[in-house]
């Protein structure tokens, strides 16, 4: 437990808000007494971002690898990810610089599957222009299941007073319904059960199940996914010790705040769980892939063009990443060093002094 944990950080799409709000959070020197942070990308789109940010103080100590971090200096670490010039264009989709995305991604991950970091936080991607050979997945979500070789993940959003996690992630509307099965809804349930109590430390968490259909179907005359798929995968869940409940009308469970008697939410698809975490949580959200042997988290909005080089950017959901992501790496640790050595169990003597 005496060991600085070492962030890794991926910079996302250049000419989004990521190097901001990576700055902006950075900027705080509060931040290395709880890990030692290394950014992967380049020290050239740093310096632009930081005159725009005008955070011209911040300065970043350039390393190879991860293994020349010192937990002495009180700044963050950057490694170069490649050598040629980017043109930053604050605000454009670009296809042609989302491959520099991708090089971050690619070199922060390799090194967090290698031990070589403790944790991964990535800032938002363009998910259009970083597709390639290399990166070909609807999002960081998909792509790092797959280095991970994990047969599942969960979409997690958290935050202090709600947390959603989604059955069916990045894929079209019209293709949910035949996603979700028994199988499918029991598999997300075992993941976050499984990390709300090792990765938040809640004993018996109690999860609601929401509906796919309006009014959760109103016992079958709108649909009968409720009746065919979801009950019985419920049902399931309570078989194998999980508190499930449900399923829930999605409109009214958030609409009159039912959502605050659980500790978390699992929906049906992206938009269903995913808008009104948003709503109720924007600011303060994290996004957590539940499920894998490593640990990453992300803010839980997208690049934001709009306002990207205006110095308009919020970094407060990123810096909540950051710490999220501390927080869950000690849990793990400390988790695995209760199992490794155990308190041993011994009788009482019934003798008297």
């Amino acid at each position: 437990m005496s060991e600085k944990i070492k962030i890794g950080i991926s910079i996302g799409d250049v000419n989004g808000i990521g190097l901001e709000i990576i700055i902006k959070t950075l900027a705080d020197s509060r931040i290395y007494d709880y890990c030692i942070p290394i950014v992967y990308g380049h020290t050239k789109l740093a310096s632009f971002y930081r005159r725009t940010t005008q955070v011209e103080d911040l300065n970043f100590f350039v390393i190879n690898n991860a293994s020349e971090t010192k937990k002495e200096h009180k700044k963050p670490n950057m490694i170069n990810c490649w050598e040629e010039d980017v043109k930053i264009e604050p605000g454009i989709a670009n296809n042609d610089v989302g491959k520099y995305g991708f090089l971050s991604l690619e070199r922060a991950t390799s090194d967090l599957i290698n031990g070589h970091i403790d944790a991964l936080v990535t800032a938002p991607i363009n998910k259009d222009s970083i597709q390639s050979e290399q990166f070909n997945f609807p999002g960081h979500t998909e792509y790092l299941q797959e280095k991970d070789g994990a047969a599942e993940s969960l979409m997690f959003l958290v935050s202090d007073t709600l947390r959603v996690g989604v059955v069916t992630g990045h894929i079209p509307i019209s293709k949910v319904s035949e996603s979700i099965t028994t199988e499918k809804i029991v598999a997300k349930l075992k993941l976050m059960d499984a990390s709300l109590r090792n990765d938040f430390w809640i004993r018996k968490p109690k999860i609601a199940v929401l509906g796919l259909n309006p009014h959760a179907s109103d016992n079958g005359l709108i649909g009968n996914e409720e009746q065919t798929t979801i009950t019985p995968a419920i049902e399931e869940a309570r078989n194998n010790n999980i508190l499930a409940f449900g399923p829930y009308s999605a409109d009214g469970f958030f609409a009159n705040g039912t959502y605050l008697q659980f500790d978390a939410v699992l929906a049906m698809y992206h938009d269903q769980g995913l808008i009104p975490f948003k709503h109720i949580a924007f600011e303060s959200g994290v996004n957590f892939t539940a499920g894998l042997n490593f640990v990453r988290t992300s803010p839980d909005h997208g690049t934001a063009y709009d306002i990207a080089g205006k110095n308009q950017a919020s970094e407060i959901s990123f810096r909540e990443a950051l710490f999220t992501a501390i927080h869950i790496v000690n849990h793990r640790r400390e988790t695995l060093e209760l199992h490794e050595n155990p308190l041993v169990i011994s009788k009482l003597s019934r003798d008297r002094d």
